[in-house]
């Protein structure tokens, strides 16, 4: 019998030591070598690194200093409105609305009205902080602002950094069914995304996200493989693959993780278990739950499915 496969390590700072080092340098209250290694990203690098350190509890009152110290540093009261998105959501939970309570929506609702009160100082100082713009993207959708006022806020960023996934993937969620879209809207703005995207990179995803969306808003696996096997959706996002994961330029960047994992689950859905096997070895030892949270518990859908993929498709 062949060696039972590892679990994957799903914790970002194993695939990018970087996020590890921001822990750490915040831990340690260090805003000197947070904000330098930060500072020394690309945008995606640096939206990503806010995400993930705002995500840390206990860290409100250190930001509020920094901010305080440093008025004109856009890092730090970026970061602060990032962490109360996270906060507000965790009260407000990932579930559809009619399952949140009015008393959730309420403090939802302050958490995300104080973000807004750090991040619009923010983008009207430095209007090319893309992270911060990332973070009024999202926080558009939790105070439903409307469609356009996320799109202007999308194109405010793109302005000065176009083709930031980040943001991006934000603004599609906001064009889906759930959020008050379409799935008309949804697709297109993802085929908007990925024609003007340079070919080898990982924005090809978008369109995969989309349909991905589209299926599992069936609510049952049977129809959700009808859709993403349909012949004009599986050539979509044949095409896909081959402007990202399959491109000869497609490189481990930012970014890489996710955009393998969620062409892996499509492929798995679709059936095509090779194709699914290659992504997960691909990812080794590293894994992403992508859209794998959409059955539960995001690591071990991963797991199951990476495990089916090459017990079906072959392990490379």
């Amino acid at each position: 019998m062949p060696a039972p496969i590892p679990p994957p390590a799903f914790d970002a700072a194993a695939a990018y030591p970087q996020v590890g080092q921001a822990r750490a340098a915040l831990a340690a209250r260090d805003w000197p070598a947070l904000r330098a290694l930060v500072d020394a990203q690309d945008p995606y690098g640096r939206t990503v690194l806010v995400d993930e350190v705002s995500d840390e509890t206990d860290i409100e009152g250190f930001l509020r200093k920094i901010v305080a110290e440093y008025p004109d540093d856009p890092l730090a009261a970026t970061m602060l409105g990032a962490h109360l998105i996270k906060a507000g959501w965790r009260i407000r939970t990932a579930r559809r609305a009619q399952y949140v309570s009015r008393e959730q929506f309420a403090r939802f609702f302050d958490h995300l009205r104080q973000a807004e009160q750090v991040l619009i100082d923010v983008t009207a100082r430095h209007p090319q902080e893309s992270a911060a713009w990332t973070q009024r993207i999202t926080s558009a959708r939790g105070l439903e602002v409307g469609q356009a006022e996320a799109r202007r806020r999308y194109d405010r960023l793109a302005a000065h950094t176009p083709h930031h996934l980040p943001a991006q993937a934000s603004l599609l969620q906001q064009f889906c069914p759930k959020w008050s879209g379409s799935w008309e809207r949804a697709h297109d703005f993802a085929r908007e995304c990925v024609d003007a995207a340079p070919v080898g990179g990982p924005h090809a995803v978008l369109v995969v996200e989309a349909h991905l969306e589209q299926a599992l808003d069936h609510g049952d696996l049977a129809s959700a493989r009808d859709l993403l096997c349909g012949a004009r959706v599986r050539d979509e996002i044949h095409a896909a693959a081959q402007r990202s994961i399959w491109h000869p330029d497609f490189r481990h960047t930012w970014g890489w993780l996710m955009t393998r994992s969620t062409f892996a689950l499509a492929f798995c859905l679709m059936g095509e278990w090779q194709s699914a096997a290659q992504q997960f070895a691909a990812m080794e030892p590293f894994g992403h739950t992508s859209m794998f949270g959409y059955f539960g518990d995001g690591e071990k859908q991963f797991q199951k499915y990476r495990d089916k993929a090459y017990a079906k498709g072959g392990r490379p």
